[in-house]
C-alpha cells in the first residue's frame, strides 16, 4: 500500500477494499455575479470495482 491508498468500506463490493484517495478543490456556485466558492472534496475510488465516492470536506 502506498501513500495514496487506504482500506475502507465499499458499498458495491460489500466489504473492506483498497481505495485510491485524492483531495481536490472544486468551485461551487452559480455564475450570477456573486462569484464561486472553492471547497475541498475527498474522493475515494475502489481499486476492486472502480466505484468512486466524493465527499465535501467541510461537511465531514
Amino acid at each position: 500500500m502506498d501513500d495514496e491508498t487506504h482500506v475502507e468500506e465499499c458499498a458495491t463490493c460489500e466489504g473492506e477494499t483498497t481505495h485510491k484517495i485524492s483531495i481536490e478543490i472544486i468551485e461551487e456556485g452559480e455564475d450570477d455575479g456573486d462569484g464561486f466558492s472553492r471547497e475541498p472534496y475527498r474522493t475515494a475510488e475502489c481499486k476492486e470495482c472502480g466505484t468512486e465516492t466524493s465527499q465535501r470536506m467541510n461537511n465531514a
